[in-house]
């Protein structure tokens, strides 16, 4: 098994981050040809996921409904100030698994990996972890 971590930046309350590339780096880096690829992010106010990346609109949508669905002031008891941030990463999940096959990662022709920050703007971190697949006879 093989570990990196990478920092990101964040510009907005609500931010989603394209790391794909930075992921794909850390693949290649690993030499791994075949296995996984897990990507974690260690926040309780950020997290991530898949979706699409060829439209920008798809992951602005998903963040405005996050936003309308958990306001950012409501009834809440966490006195922080930031549950809405914390419910939303409980919904968007702190990890994603990616397949890795010849040393690239298997992701449908539209899919992209986003850190989704919902109490930015910060420096968030996102830990990759490969592992190479065992095949026994």
């Amino acid at each position: 098994m093989k570990r990196w971590s990478f920092q990101v930046k964040t510009s907005a309350r609500s931010d989603a981050v394209d790391v794909t590339a930075l992921v794909a780096e850390k693949v290649r880096e690993s030499g791994i040809e075949d296995g996984i690829c897990c990507v974690y992010v260690p926040h309780t106010t950020a997290g991530v996921t898949i979706n699409e990346g060829a439209d920008p609109a798809v992951m602005e949508d998903v963040l405005r409904t996050l936003d309308r669905l958990i306001p950012w002031k409501a009834d809440y008891k966490h006195m922080e100030g930031n549950a809405a941030a914390h419910i939303k990463t409980t919904l968007t999940g702190s990890s994603v698994t990616v397949l890795v096959e010849r040393g690239r990662l298997l992701l449908g022709t539209w899919q992209r990996i986003f850190l989704c920050d919902y109490d930015g703007p910060r420096t968030r971190t996102v830990q990759v972890v490969m592992q190479a697949s065992r095949l026994t006879s």
